[in-house]
């Protein structure tokens, strides 16, 4: 049974591996957006996160680059989002980096939480049809894991402008990846 969020408009000959492919690499362009934003402004608002900011983005480059890899392997360009995310990724990373710490620390649990169920629901949906597919995703989760474990663990329990962030970015997420699956 395949979720809602994973109906997609496909172009031609391009199958389902493919836009979720194209999709998680505009995903990572964005949340490389993200990460180089807030770790920028992070060294004036929370410099104890700059490190932590700039191994989660290191960790983006790398899951950029495998998406990149796969869709050059299946002779696709591109998703049509990709500068969408990364315009989304500058401003979120702009307005929760001026908030500072906490904001930081929630926007990556609420973007890391509907990615990595929407990592999951990608592998239930391509089991046993795209097997290179499922192997690019799977070659990401832990670390997509680790950044919202990390930043969970650095919030506690959130306050009130916190969730409002955590919601915020949550919908943002999901309407970037919807509209991704059907561009």
């Amino acid at each position: 049974m395949t979720e809602p969020g994973l109906t997609a408009t496909l172009h031609g000959s391009e199958t389902l591996g493919d836009r979720i492919m194209k999709v998680n690499h505009a995903g990572e362009q964005g949340a490389i957006a993200v990460y180089a934003t807030q770790r920028w402004i992070a060294r004036w608002r929370a410099p104890e996160m700059v490190a932590e900011l700039t191994d989660f983005l290191a960790h983006e480059h790398r899951h950029r680059a495998l998406f990149a890899a796969e869709l050059a392997a299946r002779g696709r360009a591109r998703c049509r989002s990709y500068h969408l995310c990364a315009l989304a990724g500058v401003t979120a990373g702009t307005v929760t980096g001026l908030m500072g710490r906490g904001a930081i620390a929630a926007t990556t649990v609420a973007i890391e939480r509907v990615v990595l169920h929407h990592l999951t629901l990608q592998l239930a949906t391509l089991d046993g049809q795209d097997a290179a597919a499922c192997a690019t995703i799977r070659a990401i989760i832990a670390e997509e894991q680790e950044h919202h474990d990390c930043s969970a663990a650095r919030l506690g329990a959130p306050k009130l402008l916190e969730r409002i962030i955590d919601r915020a970015i949550a919908s943002a997420t999901r309407a970037v990846i919807w509209l991704g699956m059907r561009l």
